[in-house]
């Protein structure tokens, strides 16, 4: 068993001392998957951390213990902690950029991991690092495994890390966020073979996760985490069946999905509390639609509520008058009315090639083909998504329609933008279209300079493309972007380092919408989002779409959100376009084997107790 008993971490800030996690109980047994759910900056990852005893600089264990099998981790030498992290137990990072090696051959990374855990070395070592590859489902495995991380996309990079994480056949994988860069048919060949490593190796399972379709079909057992604290626990069949925390039940109201189309989400108001607070009552009250008058000063404990069902909620050992609260209105927004007139953008005859390294003796240059000739329109207003496999073109096309590629790739056909071809577009030209598109990218850690505190993050670029703006209006745009993306205005002052995943994506989202853009070439931009952060962002997009007749080209692996957000879809496979069209068409009745296969792969909420009969 790894097994948690009341630990407590802490890190120093600017703002004082921050309580990340605060007397977390926790038990994982061999064979079990333990799937951990909040709010980004709720403690998730931190609680990860602290079990492989990775923490920052700035973070300490104050308290609690971490036993494996009875053995305390916290008390061993830092020696025989590197035979247990790795070995016994081996953690996937959540963001493959900044935990793989930019100099090291991915190959050389896996082997490092199987040589220090296993009797494998040399060309033995090599060969199961092959074998890993392909069994991640890395194309061209024996080609691959000599590439450098930046070859490889987001979600092979990702690939590449639960390889690390398996290689050397642990007892126990801690995962956060393991399949958060991947698309569907790749995110069910992983979660396949984390079930048969469980079946065959008894591997125990903490699953760190904001998909809460993943942990459906997944998990054994859940724990909602929020600021620090864990608020319920159950077994999966009671969690998602009947709920009991308010907390809970508003994240399942906030899933997006083709039933909650043409309506608002339900967006749980506010964002998590500073850790930094002393905390007198709950902690979720200022946001919760069942405060009552006592929560405020009363904090309540975890408390049994059933068989193996815990809740740390007033509402069940003290329960009193709820406060008044305004009534919810709903709003249904307006549909995109389907596009008329000229196109807004208008991709025609799509290619982008690179240029490969040839072998010894070859004569001329030799190319790869990542986007092969793909068309399609886009109106004012309207939304086209882009699915498809990882590494097929879908972040290729955007940034090529961005001209973001044009020193590292040979791009041929056109992209009109009202008309201008975007590809023959230079100097004080190319910069004022630049201000009516914009990108998202998929990776906010490596789009955000480190070097830069938030408030000159999102200001750049309104220096640069809003000249017209002064000192003033600049910073009384940057506290509503930060509104808007459901950020304090304290994250202003603060560097990207010091916020989770989730949060970073804010901020890579509140830079693409600073400068007021036309066209937001949206790639993977809620991938990295919790449920409820997700739904903001999403009413977002599509109240700004509403009001501004903002296009989205918007890239993800999401399904849900795709039947929620999409006006039409376009799927792609190995660079081209293999099936487009309106998107209830495309998602009910596809017509490509391949449009098939990807939606047999979506996870869904689905009924728990018959997985977990069927064992």
């Amino acid at each position: 068993m790894l097994e948690i008993d009341d630990l407590r971490v802490q890190l120093d800030a600017d703002a004082g001392l921050v309580r990340a996690i605060d007397g977390l109980h926790l038990a994982l047994t061999r064979g079990e998957t333990f799937a951990l759910v909040g709010e980004s900056g709720c403690g998730k990852s931190m609680t990860a951390l602290a079990l492989m005893r990775l923490l920052p600089e700035n973070g300490r264990i104050a308290g609690g213990a971490v036993r494996l099998d009875g053995q305390d981790l916290l008390a061993l030498p830092e020696s025989r902690m590197r035979e247990v992290r790795g070995g016994r137990v081996s953690m996937i990072f959540q963001e493959p950029s900044t935990s793989l090696n930019p100099v090291m051959r991915v190959g050389d990374q896996i082997v490092e991991a199987i040589e220090a855990h296993t009797p494998l070395r040399g060309t033995a070592a090599r060969a199961k690092a092959i074998d890993w590859l392909a069994r991640v489902g890395i194309p061209e495995p024996q080609r691959r495994i000599d590439d450098y991380p930046f070859r490889l996309s987001g979600g092979q990079k990702q690939r590449v890390m639960i390889a690390i994480a398996l290689a050397a056949e642990p007892e126990y994988l801690i995962a956060d966020e393991p399949t958060t860069a991947l698309d569907v048919t790749i995110q069910a060949q992983i979660l396949d073979l984390i079930r048969d490593l469980q079946r065959e190796r008894q591997l125990g399972v903490l699953l760190i996760t904001h998909d809460l379709a993943v942990v459906s079909g997944m998990a054994h057992r859940v724990a909602l985490m929020y600021a620090g604290q864990i608020i319920e626990v159950a077994p999966a069949a009671e969690f998602f069946a009947a709920p009991k925390h308010p907390y809970a039940r508003l994240l399942l109201q906030a899933l997006p999905g083709a039933a909650r189309r043409g309506e608002p989400l339900a967006a749980i108001a506010g964002t998590v509390p500073p850790l930094w607070m002393a905390f007198a009552g709950c902690r979720f009250a200022p946001r919760c639609d069942k405060a009552m008058s006592h929560c405020a000063t009363t904090a309540p404990a975890l408390a049994e509520e059933g068989p193996q069902h815990q809740v740390r909620c007033l509402l069940y050992s003290q329960p009193g008058e709820a406060l008044p609260r305004e009534p919810v209105v709903a709003r249904v927004l307006m549909a995109a009315a389907p596009g008329q007139g000229e196109p807004l953008l208008d991709v025609r005859d799509l290619c982008v090639r690179f240029a490969l390294k040839a072998p010894l003796f070859h004569r001329g240059p030799r190319y790869f083909n990542a986007v092969d000739g793909i068309s399609f329109q886009l109106h004012a207003g309207r939304t086209l998504a882009l699915v498809g496999e990882s590494g097929c073109g879908k972040t290729t096309s955007g940034k090529a329609i961005v001209q973001l590629l044009r020193r590292q790739a040979s791009i041929s056909g056109q992209a009109l933008f009202e008309g201008q071809d975007l590809f023959k577009l230079g100097g004080p030209a190319l910069q004022q279209a630049r201000r009516y598109i914009q990108i998202i990218f998929q990776d906010p850690f490596a789009s955000l300079n480190p070097r830069m505190r938030v408030a000159d993050v999102l200001e750049e670029g309104l220096i640069a493309l809003r000249p017209d703006l002064d000192a003033t209006a600049r910073r009384e745009r940057l506290h509503t972007l930060v509104d808007q993306v459901g950020l304090r205005r304290d994250a202003l002052q603060r560097w990207p380092h010091e916020f989770s995943g989730g949060q970073r994506q804010r901020i890579a989202i509140a830079r693409a919408l600073a400068v007021e853009p036309r066209l937001i070439v949206c790639d993977e931009p809620t991938s990295a989002l919790d449920v409820s952060v997700q739904a903001q962002i999403l009413n977002l997009l599509r109240e700004l779409q509403r009001e501004q007749g903002l296009a989205y080209l918007f890239i993800t692996h999401n399904i849900g959100v795709v039947e929620y957000i999409a006006d039409e879809v376009a799927v792609m496979q190995a660079g081209r376009i293999v099936e487009r069209g309106r998107c209830d068409e495309v998602l009910r009745q596809p017509t490509a084997s391949f449009t098939q296969v990807l939606l047999k792969a979506v996870p869904r909420l689905v009924s728990i107790t018959s997985r977990v009969d069927n064992g």
